[in-house]
């Protein structure tokens, strides 16, 4: 999350202003429904989805490349595919590699391939980003993008969501195919499953296949399964969770080279450890705090720690409690009773004091990442998602981030 905290205020008065309606519920992103049974889905749908017969769209939206996309320029094709996708959703993130299968697989067969973030980064919680390394905003598009090496169009709708109305996208992943002659023939999930092990049913595979061959489409529609669209002429409770974020105590305490071991040791937690070492006269510090705070918000109801350890001398003790308050660092902060020497020989590492210090522990103690001075924030949060453990929900989510990691390490085109 790399929006700045006064960005989320003013996304907050935005939302404030919008008419009320029932509160989404608190807590980490529903399962997504129809996970293993493709006769479920999201019910009932915010807007109608579109009927199949019916016309394509018309449609003007800005793509990742800088460029306004007509729909227009989607009819000369024998069959055109239009995923809703967006950047946060794990169900969406689950399908990223399938989705691009199905383009590489048939780009030179006659299908036009595009993908729509319906989504706006303003209508998402912290808390339903547990499952992310970043948003739905369109400069974070370009950096998933970039860094997956995805080459098809991919537009933003999150401005004004008119085109996913008009499309009726209930959820992310929903895939909408139309054929030669612009009429829809196929809407809903691409198959039946998010373990592509146990997929039975291919979808969005068998219709393309069927239009590709000139015969009408067997199975016409099925239930998009995923995260439910964000829409912003609803109530997401984006609103109370910050309000609660503002109404909770910040405090720092002190912490001695014992204490430093057993952050650097993790034992016995069973989570990962991130720990911030910063001081109040380091402005790259100050710069990249923010980041680090808000990735505690969004992975602090998975198996996640977080603790922050202050490097400046007790009499700026009052000054370091001050920052903390304005970054409403709710969770456990610490300053450090010793010089450097003695703080870097506990922790077990090295650095410039005058630089700032992130670790990523995982819950076996192992050291997972370090970065001494200017850290990208979309690899912390890659290596620490990484470490955790798949929930029933959303199964490959630790795999997607562990390819990430190997992605990386290899020299990534971007991210």
């Amino acid at each position: 999350m790399t929006s700045s905290t006064p960005a989320r205020k003013t996304a907050l008065v935005i939302l404030c202003v919008m008419s009320a309606m029932t509160l989404a519920a608190q807590g980490q992103p529903p399962a997504p429904a129809a996970t293993q049974t493709a006769g479920r889905g999201i019910a009932p749908p915010d807007y109608p989805v579109l009927p199949i017969g019916s016309p394509l769209p018309a449609f003007v939206l800005e793509g990742i490349d800088g460029k306004m996309h007509k729909s227009s320029e989607y009819t000369k094709t024998k069959a055109l595919a239009i995923l809703f996708e967006s950047v946060h959703c794990p169900v969406s993130i689950n399908y990223e590699g399938r989705a691009e299968e199905i383009f590489r697989t048939y780009r030179n067969k006659g299908l036009t391939f595009i993908a729509i973030n319906p989504n706006n980064p303003k209508a998402v919680r912290l808390n339903e980003l547990g499952y992310t390394d970043m948003t739905d905003s369109m400069p974070e598009m370009k950096v998933r993008a970039a860094f997956k090496g995805i080459d098809w169009p991919y537009l933003y709708d999150g401005e004004t969501q008119v085109t996913s109305m008009k499309f009726g996208a209930v959820a992310t992943p929903h895939v909408f195919i139309f054929d030669q002659n612009q009429k829809l023939a196929y809407q809903g999930a691409i198959d039946d499953n998010q373990k592509p092990s146990d997929v039975k049913r291919h979808y969005a595979v068998d219709a393309i296949e069927e239009l590709l061959a000139g015969k009408p489409v067997t199975t016409p529609e099925s239930r998009a399964f995923g995260c439910s669209t964000k829409w912003l002429s609803k109530k997401t409770g984006v609103e109370e969770e910050w309000a609660s974020i503002l109404a909770a105590p910040v405090s720092l305490d002190p912490i001695d080279t014992n204490g430093l071991r057993a952050l650097r040791a993790n034992a016995g937690t069973g989570k990962t450890m991130v720990v911030n070492f910063w001081s109040t006269s380091c402005a790259l510090c100050a710069t990249q705090f923010e980041a680090i705070q808000q990735t505690w918000w969004m992975y602090r109801r998975r198996p996640y720690l977080y603790t922050s350890v202050a490097l400046d001398p007790a009499a700026k003790n009052a000054s370091a409690l001050a920052f903390l308050q304005k970054q409403h660092a709710d969770n456990p902060n610490k300053i450090a009773s010793a010089d450097s020497a003695a703080i870097q020989s506990a922790f077990g590492a090295t650095w410039n004091p005058a630089q700032p210090f992130v670790a990523v522990i995982g819950p076996d103690g192992k050291l997972v990442y370090q970065k001494a001075g200017k850290w990208d924030i979309h690899e912390v949060r890659r290596y620490i998602l990484s470490t955790f453990p798949d929930s029933a929900g959303y199964p490959g989510n630790q795999a997607y981030f562990q390819d990430s990691i190997a992605r990386m390490l290899k020299g990534p085109k971007g991210g």
